[in-house]
């Protein structure tokens, strides 16, 4: 389950006013309408827990700032994530923690996250959590190891293509020590934050497409190759043409396995690509994208042409 929590600031001193858990009917609804886990620590952190010196208050570590740290921290195993217009992009995502003795990650109502987040890391101008809790494996006392996802729903969590740049990676922990998450008293939470754990590229997702015609053609006429060139727009959320990018015409002969650069196009405004060639034998032709920083590589199926 997705969890989400709203701060607000009461009488001068932060609280929690909600902390949802939804359904998995009910998750992507929650995301913009609500705010992360990490809020949750957060609050603790600059608001009542800290001015009452929880800190001083605390019998052991397991109110105020917790002494624990995330290492070894990889999202989609470092590699770049593609989103579409539509369909939610699930990533896992894997990290260490390691404790004091005297912290129990394992108990009812500690939470463990890494998240995705751009801008600021006290300030994020936008932030990507998991939809499940994640799976802790102890290695010792103090050590274990954890797996995750993350969930990136178009529709709710990306604001615009703007998200389509560099992420940071943060870590965050939280243990309510018991309380009911929903009327919990900051200055009786524990928590952790770390920022900086490593980055991952967040693009839009691309599609290509080749027709080559006629079919049959006979050696030594011309055919023609169209396609097109287009990718995610998260505006709108609909796939749009990418104009004036490098697109390559390749070409794979029946019985061979490797594809042969022919020569080298730009698409168009609306992102359309056309052009000739002379029919030389049986094969497929494709169009191949190299990719951008926020656009990932893809090329077409091979469209097969019988030579006469």
């Amino acid at each position: 389950m997705r969890i989400r929590a709203t701060v607000a600031a009461v009488s001068g001193a932060l609280a929690l006013s909600a902390l949802v858990v939804p359904s998995a009917a009910q998750a992507d609804d929650a995301h913009r309408a609500t705010g992360s886990v990490a809020d949750v620590a957060r609050a603790a952190q600059t608001g009542s827990a800290a001015k009452a010196g929880a800190r001083s208050l605390a019998a052991t570590n397991s109110v105020g700032e917790l002494d624990l740290t995330f290492s070894k921290v990889k999202v989609n195993a470092g590699k770049a994530i593609a989103v579409g217009t539509s369909a939610t992009k699930k990533v896992a995502t894997s990290f260490t923690v390691t404790h004091a003795a005297d912290i129990d990650i394992f108990a009812p109502g500690f939470v463990l996250d890494v998240s995705l987040y751009r801008g600021s890391f006290d300030e994020p101008v936008n932030e990507l959590y998991g939809d499940t809790a994640p799976t802790c494996k102890k290695v010792s006392a103090t050590v274990a190891n954890c797996t995750g996802r993350i969930a990136i729903s178009p529709v709710y969590d990306l604001y615009s293509n703007s998200d389509a740049t560099t992420w940071k990676v943060g870590g965050v922990a939280v243990d309510f020590n018991g309380q009911d998450p929903e009327s919990a008293d900051p200055s009786q939470i524990g928590w952790a934050l770390q920022d900086s754990l490593g980055s991952n590229k967040l693009q839009r997702f691309s599609k290509l497409t080749v027709n080559a015609s006629p079919e049959p053609v006979k050696k030594g006429k011309t055919l023609t190759v169209t396609g097109k060139l287009s990718r995610a727009n998260w505006d709108d959320l609909k796939y749009h043409g990418y104009a004036t990018q490098s697109v390559k015409l390749q070409f794979r002969k029946k019985n061979s396995s490797t594809y042969t650069t022919v020569k080298t196009i730009k698409t168009s405004s609306t992102g359309a690509l056309k052009t000739t060639v002379k029919a030389a034998a049986d094969g497929y032709w494709r169009y191949s994208f190299a990719g951008t920083s926020t656009t990932p590589a893809v090329s077409a199926a091979g469209d097969f042409v019988d030579v006469k």
